[in-house]
């Protein structure tokens, strides 16, 4: 069973911009505090296939992950599959984005979370902790994207 989490954002980017920012996924660290390290593994500008490995710290504990993009759609959709095995995964994430006026870009994260042995128990509160920070998480792309 899978746990669920979105937050949506407005951009005052145009929606190439976005995309691109979004699409280079070694930006992650411009935006989320829990990611330490992250890099691609795989040659080539970013498309269906590549590979992101990271290194992430979740309440207290760090882990090494790696997420291949599975959908890319210049510039509206992108969406990823976590490939590492640890006790909460990500199953299916991805950006949606869409432009609005005034060349701003409205942009939704979305993450399903699925729990491995224990962290099938986890699974819910890691989501229902997500969703409790996702306004503020919206806020940090928003702010890393505007920033350049």
């Amino acid at each position: 069973m899978t746990s669920h989490f979105d937050v949506t954002t407005e951009i005052k980017r145009p929606i190439t911009e976005v995309f691109a920012f979004l699409a280079d996924g070694e930006n992650d660290k411009k935006f989320s505090q829990r990611v330490q390290e992250i890099s691609k593994a795989t040659d080539g500008p970013p498309g269906v296939g590549t590979v992101y490995t990271s290194t992430v710290k979740d309440a207290g504990m760090t882990t090494k992950r790696e997420f291949t993009l599975t959908e890319f759609e210049a510039p509206r959709r992108i969406r990823w599959r976590e490939t590492s095995k640890n006790m909460l995964t990500v199953p299916n994430g991805g950006y949606d984005l869409v432009p609005v006026g005034d060349g701003a870009t409205r942009v939704t994260l979305f993450n399903e979370l699925e729990g491995h042995g224990l962290g099938k128990l986890l699974a819910p509160l890691a989501a229902r902790s997500a969703r409790k920070g996702a306004d503020a998480f919206g806020n940090a792309i928003k702010n890393a994207v505007e920033a350049g």
